[in-house]
């Protein structure tokens, strides 16, 4: 039987909002972890800032949310409250601010509040729903996902009417709200968790949670060497301009989104490892081929397609190292860690096409990425499917 220190210790790793209200704060936390590439062309203007200037402002938000990742605390509740708190804080000052110190200051903040956001909700998650982990993993990151695909929607439609001061700050509001609401109705099956259906599992050993955190390492930078350079790739080698550049990369994170809900489904049936080597290989192959069309239509069902096969792997990734029962400290590390992949990887492929005088050659650099992965992640087991 467990102690009381152990029952105490496990609610506060399901305590929480409800799945409603983590659900919505994830679509907040979407909506900002991409908001500062569809406003930079405002901000650089309005600003007169550089290319270079812009990019340390897109660095003072990762610092932030790296950090936010590394921190968050082992009371869960009280990292996704203060996330909504954090990212309320700085996406209201920085609608208020004028230059590149006060905004990067600014978007240190909000990018830590979205950083406890991301990291709490995926442990509380994972922790809470023991049964279909990958499931509800998969169900809680479509909602971040959709939240990424109607940033530039709304962006667009917002901005030549309002400007960038009231959008922001109301949407600094909605995380305020997110954050009051989930405290104001806490998940019912939390308070009613007696003990963890794992709890007399020893802990992960480091050595398996360094190896998860290379798995995230490398799909961090896969995925934003993706979304990152898509645009470009799509206007230099296509037969069309697909929308001017934008349509693959709007493909590209709808099929994402989709992927994350039909990921969810299939995880009921099929097990983790198995989705997450499936998914890999397939989005191997279609990287492999969109680097070699010129053709509008197959770039655009390439994207779709790469869009499905990347879906599975975060969740499932997620949902395996959360049966290795990790600290949510450690969780947090793993997650954040990914964030270091999507700051390298897109640079060095940028590098790389600089240096070959073809993006298209530095195609190599995702592709080689998804075939690392598809060697490193774990193999299916025998056994039966893990809930």
């Amino acid at each position: 039987m467990n102690s009381p220190h152990n029952r105490s210790t496990y609610h506060d790793g399901v305590a929480g909002p409800s799945i409603v209200w983590l659900a919505t704060g994830f679509l907040l936390t979407g909506l900002g972890t991409v908001l500062l590439g569809p406003i930079m062309p405002t901000l650089l203007h309005d600003w007169r800032l550089t290319d270079q200037q812009g990019g340390l402002l897109l660095a003072s938000k990762f610092v932030g949310a790296f950090l936010g990742g590394v921190l968050v605390p082992r009371q869960l509740r009280l990292g996704v409250l203060a996330g909504a708190g954090f990212a309320c804080v700085g996406f209201a000052a920085f609608a208020l601010s004028g230059g590149l110190l006060s905004g990067s200051i600014c978007l240190f903040v909000s990018g830590f509040g979205l950083g406890q956001l991301i990291a709490s909700t995926n442990v509380l998650v994972g922790r809470r729903y023991s049964k279909h982990t990958g499931s509800a993993l998969a169900l809680v990151n479509f909602f971040w996902s959709l939240g990424a695909v109607l940033c530039g929607l709304i962006t667009a439609a917002v901005l030549p009417r309002f400007h960038l001061r009231l959008p922001l700050l109301l949407f600094a509001a909605m995380f305020l709200v997110a954050g009051v609401g989930g405290v104001l109705q806490p998940a019912p099956d939390a308070a009613a968790a007696d003990e963890p259906p794992s709890a007399n599992l020893p802990p992960a050993p480091m050595r398996l949670l360094l190896r998860f955190g290379f798995l995230l390492f490398l799909y961090g930078g896969l995925e934003t060497c993706m979304t990152g350079w898509l645009t470009t790739y799509t206007v230099r080698f296509s037969d069309a301009h697909l929308l001017g550049g934008q349509s693959a990369i709007v493909l590209l994170w709808s099929a994402l989104t989709a992927g994350r809900a039909l990921s969810s489904a299939a995880l009921r049936i099929l097990r983790e490892a198995t989705l997450q080597r499936l998914g890999l290989a397939l989005s191997a192959l279609w990287i492999a081929a969109l680097s070699t069309t010129r053709h509008a239509p197959l770039l655009s069902l390439y994207s779709v397609l790469l869009g499905l096969s990347l879906a599975p792997f975060f969740p499932t990734t997620f949902a395996l190292l959360i049966q290795r029962r990790p600290t949510a400290r450690q969780a947090g590390f793993i997650l954040a860690v990914s964030g270091l992949g999507a700051a390298l990887f897109p640079w060095m492929m940028g590098f790389v096409s600089t240096e070959s005088g073809s993006l298209r050659e530095a195609m190599a650099v995702p592709l080689a990425l998804a075939l690392a992965l598809l060697v490193v992640s774990p193999a299916p087991n025998r056994g039966p499917q893990p809930g």
